[in-house]
This record gives structure tokens, C-alpha cells and sequence, in this order.
């Protein structure tokens, strides 16, 4: 009953947040979202020192949703299955050399980066860390947050091949950032001399690569059943399955659940646009339904972000040093952006005077990934620290950033022209 008092509390708050941004604040949902949640949960903090009984209690309602779990085990993989499935997979093959390059090359530039330079930055701000957990704190905030990415970037009328390469990317890194993750906090555990590169290497193999085979798998198994029948209903029931069931064998298989659920979203996506998996009335159905998934989970994902500071203990110390890490972020992600585009030499793809770099790495948005990660951190690590300068960084990343991509883009004329209405 708890549980249910829980999610009743956080539906109806994401529901009125909903109407009060779309109302009044006409901000970008994902953002009006986060911007009340923080706003209410500030508010309620000040009430809390007060000992005011209701505000106690829904703090004690909020602690018991685990935040990590919800978000790494449940939301995830309906997330990235919606925005796979909406994804123009042709595209995002005929872009796969560049699109990989930043995923594979980008992520683990930006971690060895943002680790170094905060290995040298928290001393300053009297909070030494070993540089284990500077890495460990790189690793989780350098992927680009998919959900965010493609809730707040995809709404800001960039130029639809743009649009591409970044939604494209945050797609696929976040599992190169989760196998990071996973590596680096297995180093901190067992201690560096008791870890090998082969056993490295078999991390990110059953992560990785058992995580597109699976997807794989899913997204062709999928669209065979979906061909073989004409049911809408049946249709939206089989996408439902292959999402919860896919995401619950990855975990049991140890493989990347998001990984798994790019892939079965691009493949079905793909197929059942150009294959004839799906006739047109139930591919209208499969959109609608998905859609609002979408929109559904990425308002109780935002408003979940910002009611979490009722739980959490950021100090000021902590922000500080939080918001150098922002500029450390900023600066890794486009040494993460410059690197792999100079190796390429992508010519028509990026070109090089194209406005295209800034947008790469201002749109790199973080978000409930990284927020989940630093939760999902044991007691061993310096927990409370990680934890605050991730949500730092994750509130200036969608709040700031999310913003002002639009106007940059506009600034740029990388805009994308309107569409011509029928006459």
C-alpha cells in the first residue's frame, strides 16, 4: 500500500506540474517539470526545518521510492524503446561510423578528462578524493542522457540531419557509459592489483556486445510476431512484452538492458515502416501509444529529479564545487566532440565550418542516467559527494542548457525550416 500511496503521489503531482507549466510557464515540459519539482521541493525543505508533520511524511514517501532502481530497471528501457521506434534508423545508418565514434571514443575520452580535473579541483575546495572516484564520478556523468536528449533537444526545432547525429549518439552511449561505470566501480571495489584487462574486457563484452545481440534478437523476434498478426491491440500488447520481458532478461543474462532496447526499437521501428510488419491503422496505434509512454514516464522522471532534493544532502561546499565541475563537463565533452570528428575527417557529414560543434557539445545533455548511477553508488564510495555534484551538474545541464539550445541553434541558422502547409 505504501508503494501505491507512492506512485499515486507522484502521478498527481507530475499531472498538476503538467498543467501549471502548460498553463503558465510554457517551458519545455521535461524542463517546467524539473523547474517545479526543484522549486516545490526547496520550499518544502524550509518548511521541513520546522518539523512540519505532512512535509516529513512525504519526504519519507519520496526516500522509499529507490530512485536508482526505478529509473536503471523500469523507466530506461521504456524510454529508449519509445524514442528507438521513433528514431529514422536509415539515417542513423548511413551516419553509424561518426555516431559510433562519439559513443565509443567520445565517453571514455570525456571520463579520463572530467576524472583528471576533478582529482585536481576537489582538493581546492577541501574535499580530497582518490582518483578511483573521480574517475568513477566521470564515467557516470559523461554519457549524454538519452531521455534527455531526446524529451528537451528533439523540441528545439534543430535541423532534422543534426538532430540525427545527437539523438543518434545519446542513444548508444549511455551503454558505453554504463559498462564504464560498471568497470571503474568494480576497479574500486576489488583494488587495481587484483583487476586485468581481461577481465575488463569481458565486462564490456557481456555488457556490450551481449546487450546489441539481444537487442537484436528482440527487434527481429518482435517483428516477426507483429507480422503475423493484424490485431492492434495484440500489436501494442507484444511491443508492451518484448520491453518488459527484454529488459528483465538483460538484467538476468547481466547484458545492457538500454543497449538491448535501442536496438529492438530501431529494428522494429525500421521494419515495420518499410517492411509491412504493420498496417497502417495499427502502426498509428503502436506511434500513439508509444508516444505516450514517452511523455507519461519523462514527466514522472523530471518531477522525481527535482522532489529528490527533499532526500538529498547537498551542502554549499558541495555546489560550489559543483558548479566547477559544470565547466569541467562542458570542457570534456567537447574535447569528447573534437577528438573523434577530427580522426574521422567526416567531410559531408560534420562538415567543419557547418555552426555543428557548439551544438554537439551544448546539446550533450545529462540527466536521470547519471542521477541513477550516482544513487546506485555503495556505501564504501564517497557517496553523499558523488551524488551532489552529479545533481548539480544534472540541474544546470537540462535547466540551463535546455533552455538556451534553442535560441544557440536559432543563432547559428541551424534552425529547421518550417514546414509548407498544404494549400
Amino acid at each position: 500500500m505504501e508503494l501505491y500511496n507512492a506512485l499515486a503521489l507522484l502521478l498527481t503531482t507530475a499531472a498538476v506540474f503538467a498543467y501549471l507549466n502548460h498553463r503558465f510557464l510554457q517551458m519545455p515540459p521535461a524542463i517546467g517539470l524539473m523547474v517545479l519539482g526543484l522549486a516545490a521541493s526547496l520550499a518544502l525543505v524550509g518548511l521541513a526545518r520546522f518539523e512540519y508533520a505532512p512535509v516529513l511524511h512525504l519526504a519519507r514517501v519520496v526516500q522509499q521510492l529507490d530512485f536508482s532502481a526505478l529509473v536503471l530497471q523500469v523507466m530506461l528501457g521504456f524510454l529508449l524503446f519509445a524514442g528507438a521506434l521513433h528514431a529514422d534508423a536509415r539515417r542513423l545508418g548511413e551516419l553509424r561510423w561518426p555516431v559510433g565514434m562519439l559513443a565509443t571514443l567520445g565517453t571514455p575520452l570525456s571520463t579520463v578528462v572530467v576524472g583528471g580535473a576533478m582529482y585536481g579541483l576537489l582538493p581546492l575546495f577541501g574535499l580530497p578524493t582518490p582518483f578511483i572516484y573521480c574517475l568513477l564520478f566521470g564515467a557516470l556523468i559523461s554519457p549524454t542522457d538519452p531521455v534527455a536528449v531526446l524529451s528537451i533537444l528533439t523540441k528545439a526545432n534543430i535541423a532534422k540531419p543534426l538532430e540525427t547525429k545527437i539523438v543518434g549518439e545519446s542513444l548508444f552511449n549511455d551503454g558505453v557509459g554504463v559498462v564504464l561505470f560498471v568497470v571503474t566501480l568494480e576497479v574500486a571495489s576489488v583494488g587495481p592489483q587484483d583487476f586485468t584487462v581481461g577481465h575488463a574486457l569481458g565486462v564490456f563484452a557481456r555488457e556490450a556486445l551481449g546487450g546489441l545481440a539481444l537487442g537484436t534478437a528482440l527487434g527481429l523476434g518482435g517483428a516477426w510476431l507483429l507480422r503475423t498478426v493484424d490485431n492492434y491491440q495484440v500489436e501494442v500488447l507484444i511491443t508492451l512484452g518484448l520491453v518488459a520481458g527484454g529488459t528483465a532478461l538483460a538484467t538476468a543474462l547481466h547484458t545492457s538492458g538500454p543497449l538491448a532496447m535501442v536496438m529492438a526499437g530501431l529494428l522494429v521501428g525500421h521494419l515495420s515502416r518499410t517492411r509491412d510488419v504493420l498496417s497502417d491503422e495499427s502502426q498509428d496505434y503502436v506511434d500513439k501509444f508509444w508516444e505516450l509512454v514517452d511523455e507519461i514516464l519523462n514527466a514522472l522522471l523530471f518531477v522525481l529529479m527535482g522532489l529528490e532534493v527533499l532526500v538529498l544532502h547537498i551542502s554549499r561546499t558541495t555546489v560550489l564545487a559543483g558548479l566547477a565541475a559544470v565547466v569541467v563537463v562542458l570542457a570534456a565533452r567537447a574535447v569528447a566532440v573534437a577528438v573523434p570528428l577530427r580522426i574521422l575527417r567526416i567531410g559531408t557529414a560534420f562538415p567543419k565550418k557547418d555552426g555543428s560543434f557548439p551544438v554537439l557539445v551544448w546539446g550533450g545533455l545529462r540527466g536521470g542516467l547519471s542521477v541513477a548511477l550516482a544513487l546506485s553508488l555503495p556505501a564504501a564510495a564517497p557517496r553523499e559527494l558523488l551524488v551532489g555534484l552529479t545533481y548539480v551538474v544534472v540541474v544546470f545541464s537540462i535547466v540551463g542548457q535546455g533552455l538556451t539550445i534553442g535560441p544557440l541553434v536559432r543563432r547559428l541558422g541551424l534552425a529547421r525550416a518550417p514546414e509548407k502547409t498544404a494549400a
